[in-house]
């Protein structure tokens, strides 16, 4: 899983990514990770979106390692 959302998006820390990515590129990693998946150990991939750059806030205490301007 690791791998595969490495391939869309920006690897933050842990099991969290960020970064834009359009409906169509968005579908194909849901898809992906579906077939990679177990969903019986309760395995899941969590979506974040926002409509509008100026609804979301990103604070980041410490050093950015990764500016993005959108999350996902």
């Amino acid at each position: 899983m690791l791998k595969l959302c490495r391939s869309y998006l920006h690897h933050i820390q842990n099991s969290v990514f960020e970064g834009e990515i359009s409906e169509a590129r968005l579908e194909e990693l849901k898809i992906k990770a579906k077939k990679i998946m177990n969903e019986e150990d309760e395995d899941s991939l969590i979506v974040f979106k926002s409509r509008n750059e100026k609804w979301l806030d990103k604070e980041i205490v410490g050093t950015d390692k990764r500016p993005v301007d959108n999350v996902l």
